[in-house]
């Protein structure tokens, strides 16, 4: 049987929190999210917005927590932006890698996933996360680092996908991406100078395919582990796609 400690850890890892007044109204206001807490800094003045906060909070029977402002700023991790409201939302869809690899090891190989390197646009993240779990991969791997955390903006552009989506946090991708080679998985990177078409391939494919910077593309480290580079073929002198526009083209067409 787990310990406490360990069911605590897997929750904490599985929780979501939002921050800002009117994301936070809005997840509180969805009936259909699972929430755990609603924070508040103990220095927010009263009024109609905070009472409303309040008001849904109860109507659901959410637990309260009051804070100081520093103490609410280590929980939304954004002090300057939170509006002195944070909320944990429970996701049941989202993993850390160990206990979702533990999970998936058996079949893993099997899966067709998209791994976020070093995305740092929060609503390239978002639209990213919204086509792929629209195409219904397996996973979509993030990094703890490097990239944009999952904060108003992401969420908005993931128009709330991201409570949903089969979200795999890693806390190095590089480390990931290898050990998923070890369980059989082909990794697949994107680079407009590749010679093989993503088109070509076979589908529904297995594999990690990676999408990389808005900038820099994929990084040097991840070429050089994967099995096979692969390009989306461009007309009319277009070089590249925004790294959204790729991540709907690459989830639609593996897992078609």
């Amino acid at each position: 049987m787990p310990s406490p400690n360990a069911s605590k850890t897997s929750r904490l890892q599985q929780t979501i929190t939002v921050y800002g007044r009117n994301p936070v109204l809005e997840a509180l206001s969805n009936s259909n999210l699972q929430i755990d807490r609603l924070h508040l800094a103990d220095s927010n003045k009263p009024g109609p917005a905070i009472q409303r906060l309040l008001d849904l909070a109860h109507e659901r029977g959410i637990e309260v927590v009051y804070h100081s402002r520093r103490e609410l700023s280590r929980i939304s991790r954004n002090g300057r932006q939170d509006q002195g409201v944070a909320l944990d939302i429970f996701c049941a869809t989202t993993k850390s890698f160990d206990s979702w690899l533990i999970e998936t090891a058996d079949h893993a190989a099997e899966l067709s996933m998209l791994a976020l390197e070093g995305i740092t646009n929060p609503q390239n993240l978002g639209m990213c996360i919204r086509s792929a779990s629209a195409a219904g991969v397996g996973a979509i791997l993030l990094a703890g680092k490097g990239s944009s955390g999952l904060n108003p903006l992401a969420i908005k552009a993931s128009a709330g996908t991201v409570f949903n989506a089969p979200l795999v946090y890693c806390r190095d991708i590089h480390g990931a991406v290898r050990a998923l080679q070890q369980h059989g998985c082909r990794v697949f990177t994107l680079a407009a100078d590749a010679e093989q078409s993503i088109f070509a391939l076979p589908t529904p494919c297995a594999g990690v395919f990676v999408l990389g910077n808005e900038t820099e593309g994929v990084s040097a480290e991840m070429h050089d582990i994967s099995t096979q580079a692969l390009s989306i073929p461009m007309r009319n002198q277009v070089e590249s796609l925004n790294v959204a526009a790729s991540a709907t083209l690459v989830a639609f067409h593996i897992t078609r």
